[in-house]
Formats: structure tokens, C-alpha cells, sequence
């Protein structure tokens, strides 16, 4: 149950403590001491993918922390105890809110009570396809109105280089504050992967980039005390964002490049697949990506338009990034050609055709359909008549476009009266031999069915 009040107590920050605080011997000092001995309190703007689990993980390291989010419902959840990010086992955050740790509010007023607050609120893309700052520029103009005399600042969300200096700074700084004396900021780019077992937050290296020395070394300082991994400083705010945008670019090209391999495979009649892991074998100087009905999740199909974008203000035209784009947002439409394809063998019109798809999740074992590339597999079907037919046991029910989607039942009788069965997300749970055993023809993309007994009814991409 929320305890702002309680919070309140807690900091006893009244504006006798304020005033006391600008007599302290140095503003870095007073709050690395805070930090040190956690009684700084934490905070969070955005209590989503990024912004859940961090709050989480500082709660439970020992600092008092407070999640800010616009959205009540997500308020509400967190300060019951109820959890709606998979990648937080239950207890966490059951127990983080129940000891009083963690408490969540809609009121940015609570700023005011924070020492160490992160910016970890969405940076989507506009409809131009240009970079969309309103929720990091709303963020900052919050926290500037209440900013105080050592007080950190992160900005977690991914942005084009200079966001920090050039953006978040002028508007902390119209408090009257300086930044680097009287309060720190820095950027610090998430590294989330959801449904990944090994690393979380908690465990994954943090890149830390201060607008000053001091800023660096506050913030470093900070993570230090609520990650178990490794700290990397860079020299500046760019190049930490820098850093993080060329993450999700190189992955962007490099599963382009697997795309473009598995449309050339399939028109020379070699498994892109078997090519792959024969690849794999070199002990050097090669990574695996794998080809899919495309590219999705919060980053990677972003982040590099981030970087294209600012590369206008140099006169420079990214011509790589734009083509791996090309090459992963044509991959829908080059899949439901496959599927007209494979229908057409079997005299089998695609107007009308039931098929059955399995899995709309962006990536496996997740229920998150963020930018998932198979809801645009599923607009093009139905543009041309397809009647589909959804299971995916992440997602029970979603919208698209106005229309509510529910998963339907995996049962023997609904994958024999498909004309065409397509997987177009690979969750392990799934008992892909009783998928084969039941359809007449499967469209893999995925290599879903590589440990299927029988594969004489399945095609891969």
C-alpha cells in the first residue's frame, strides 16, 4: 500500500532541512555521503520495461525510492504489490513495496524528496519517423521545477547524442541551479532484454556518461551501490548515448543481413538455417544472427533513426543503417509472399484462405508486442482476405487498429482445418510435435520446429 506520507517522515526534508543543506561543505560530498550510507532516496520517472525493474532492483539494494508514472493504473498496480512486468519475479516486488521501499505516485511533486531520480520514460519516433523527445522534454521541465541543491540526474531513455547537454541541461539549469556544482546529471543508457534468463538489470554492465567529472563520478557511484556488474565511464553524455544507439544498430544490420540471406536461400533452394549454424562453428570473427518475419521490441527497430536523424545536422547520410531498415521492415510483406506461395501449390486461393498464426509476441517467452513485426504480417493477410486465426499463450487478448485479437485454443481440430499453420514466434513452451503432427502445412520462420520429429508437412523461411 503507498505511504507517501510515511516517505515523507522518512526523508524529513521540511525547508529548514533545504536551507541547512546549502550550508553543507560541497553539494558532490554531502550527497556521494548519502549515497554511501543509503539514506539518499531514489527515484524513477516511467515505471514501464526500463523503469519497473529499476526501481525495484534500488529498492532492494536499501534505498528508499519513489516511481513516478502519468499513467494511475500502473500507480496503483506497483503500490498493491502487483506486478505486470515479467522480468520482476512477484516477491520482489511484493516485498519492496510491502517493507515500504517502493512507493509509487502520479504526483510529481514528490520529486522534491529525491536525491537520485532516473529519466526512464518512452522515446518513440513520430510519424515523419523522426525522433519524438516530448516525454524526456515533460520529464526534465518536471524535475526542474523541483530541483534541488545535491540532486542527481539520469536519463536512461535512448536518444540521439546531445540530448543530455543540449536538452536536459538548459532545462535543469532554468531553476537557476548549475549543473555540475549544485546538482549532477549524467546519461546512462538502459540495457533491458526482456525474457532474457541471465541478465537483468541488476546484473548487466552500466555505461555511465557525466556532463562533468563530478557528474560521472556521482553517478557511477550510485549504480555502484544498486548493480552487481561492472561500471564502464565514458568521457561525456555523447557518448554514452552514442554507445547504446550503436548496440541496437548493430543489430539491426546484422539480423538485416541474416533477412537478406534467408530471401537469397530461398531463392537458390539452400536452408539458410543449416547455413547459419555451420557458420557458427568458427571459434572467431563470427556472431549468429537469425532471419525473421522482422524486426520489434522498444530499440532496435528505433534507435537507429535516432542516429539518422542527427547525422542530417553533419551533412552525413547513414546509408547502411537506412538500408538494414529497408531490408527488415520489407520482411512482412516478403513473408505473407511466401505464404501466398505456398498456398498456391495446393490450388489454394490466399482470399479466403484460413491460417492459423502462432505467436505475435515481437521475440520469444514475452508479452510484449511493442513495434512486433507480426502485426504487420497480420494487417497484410487480412488486406488480402486471409481469415486468421491467433495463439500465442503470452498474450491472451490484444488490440490492433481497432480491432480486438484473442488467442485461441492450440487444439488438434483448429490446426487441421487451417489451410496453412505459420509460427511466427518461437516460444519454448510450445509442443511443436503435436503442432506437426496436427497440420497439414507449417511456414517456420523461425526455426521453431528444428527438434520436430517429423518434418516432411513444415517449410522454413
Amino acid at each position: 500500500m503507498c505511504d507517501i506520507d510515511g516517505m515523507v517522515d522518512y526523508v524529513g526534508r521540511k525547508v529548514d532541512c533545504v536551507d541547512r543543506m546549502k550550508d553543507c561543505a560541497g553539494a558532490k560530498d554531502g550527497l556521494l555521503q548519502k549515497i554511501h550510507d543509503k539514506t539518499a532516496v531514489a527515484g524513477v520517472l516511467g515505471l514501464g520495461y526500463v523503469g519497473l525493474p529499476l526501481a525495484v532492483q534500488k529498492a532492494k539494494t536499501g534505498f528508499k525510492t519513489i516511481g513516478f508514472d502519468i499513467q494511475k493504473h500502473k500507480v496503483d498496480m506497483v503500490n498493491q504489490g502487483r506486478n505486470y512486468i515479467n522480468d520482476i519475479p512477484d516477491d520482489d516486488l511484493s516485498h519492496v513495496v510491502s517493507t515500504g521501499m517502493l512507493n509509487a505516485t502520479d504526483d510529481i511533486a514528490f520529486i522534491g524528496l529525491t536525491d537520485c531520480i532516473a529519466i526512464c520514460v518512452p522515446t518513440p519516433l513520430d510519424i515523419h519517423r523522426q525522433p519524438d523527445l516530448s516525454y524526456v522534454i515533460n520529464s526534465a521541465k518536471a524535475i526542474a521545477e523541483y530541483l534541488h541543491r545535491g540532486m542527481l540526474v539520469v536519463l536512461e531513455s535512448t536518444t540521439y547524442p546531445g540530448t543530455t547537454e543540449e536538452v536536459i541541461k538548459p532545462l535543469l539549469e532554468s531553476s537557476g541551479l548549475k549543473c555540475g556544482e549544485d546538482f549532477f546529471l549524467a546519461f546512462s543508457p538502459e540495457r533491458v532484454d526482456p525474457g532474457n534468463k541471465l541478465y537483468k538489470t541488476k546484473n548487466t554492465p552500466k555505461v555511465v556518461g557525466g556532463v562533468t567529472k563530478d557528474c560521472t563520478e556521482v553517478a557511477s557511484a550510485f549504480y555502484r551501490n544498486i548493480l552487481e556488474d561492472g561500471i564502464v565511464e565514458v568521457s561525456s553524455p555523447a557518448v554514452a548515448e552514442m554507445e547504446k544507439i550503436l548496440e541496437n544498430t548493430y543489430r539491426n544490420i546484422n539480423i538485416a543481413l541474416a533477412n537478406e540471406m534467408a530471401i537469397l536461400c530461398n531463392k537458390m533452394g539452400i536452408n539458410v538455417w543449416e547455413v547459419i549454424e555451420a557458420a557458427k562453428s568458427k571459434p572467431y570473427g563470427f556472431v549468429a544472427f537469425y532471419p525473421g518475419p522482422g524486426i520489434g521490441g522498444h530499440c532496435i527497430p528505433i534507435d537507429p533513426f535516432y542516429l539518422t536523424w542527427k547525422a542530417r545536422e553533419f551533412d552525413y547520410h547513414t546509408r547502411l543503417i537506412e538500408v538494414a531498415g529497408e531490408i527488415n521492415s520489407g520482411m512482412p510483406e516478403f513473408i505473407c509472399t511466401r505464404v501466398m506461395f505456398l498456398l498456391n501449390k495446393r490450388k489454394i486461393a490466399l482470399n479466403g484462405a484460413h491460417i492459423f498464426i502462432i505467436g505475435v509476441a515481437y521475440k520469444q517467452d514475452i508479452d510484449d508486442l511493442r513495434e512486433s513485426p507480426v502485426l504487420k504480417v497480420m494487417e497484410k493477410l487480412e488486406e488480402q482476405g486471409a481469415l486468421l486465426t491467433i495463439h500465442d499463450p503470452f498474450i491472451p487478448v490484444f488490440q490492433h487498429n481497432g480491432k480486438e485479437y484473442r488467442s485461441e485454443e492450440l487444439s488438434a481440430e483448429k490446426l487441421k482445418n487451417a489451410d496453412i499453420v505459420v509460427i511466427t514466434t518461437a516460444h519454448s513452451c510450445l509442443d511443436y510435435n503435436f503442432i506437426q503432427r496436427n497440420s497439414t502445412t507449417i511456414f517456420d520462420t523461425k526455426n521453431a520446429m528444428k527438434n520436430a520429429k517429423d518434418r516432411d508437412n513444415v517449410v522454413l523461411l
